[in-house]
């Protein structure tokens, strides 16, 4: 699966049971979205599971943004 926007948002808005129009580049997860830390750890392995990246417990501290998130994977990726 490729890793670009559409796909990550459409992860999130599953995992998050968000609406897909509040989901941009620069939504915070937890400021925009209101993510808790048991929320943003379901959001982790939906995405390990779709791409086959997943994201350690103290890099998913460091990400706040949907587009940080896709900035990761893709670094991860590779």
């Amino acid at each position: 699966m490729e890793i670009n926007f559409e796909t990550v948002r459409d992860i999130i808005v599953n995992t998050l049971s968000c609406d897909a129009e509040q989901v941009t580049a620069e939504t915070n997860l937890f400021e925009d979205l209101d993510a808790d830390s048991l929320e943003a750890v379901e959001l982790s392995l939906a995405l390990e599971e779709a791409f086959g990246v997943g994201i350690a417990d103290e890099d998913m501290t460091k990400i706040q943004t949907v587009s940080d998130i896709v900035a990761y994977l893709a670094s991860k990726k590779q």
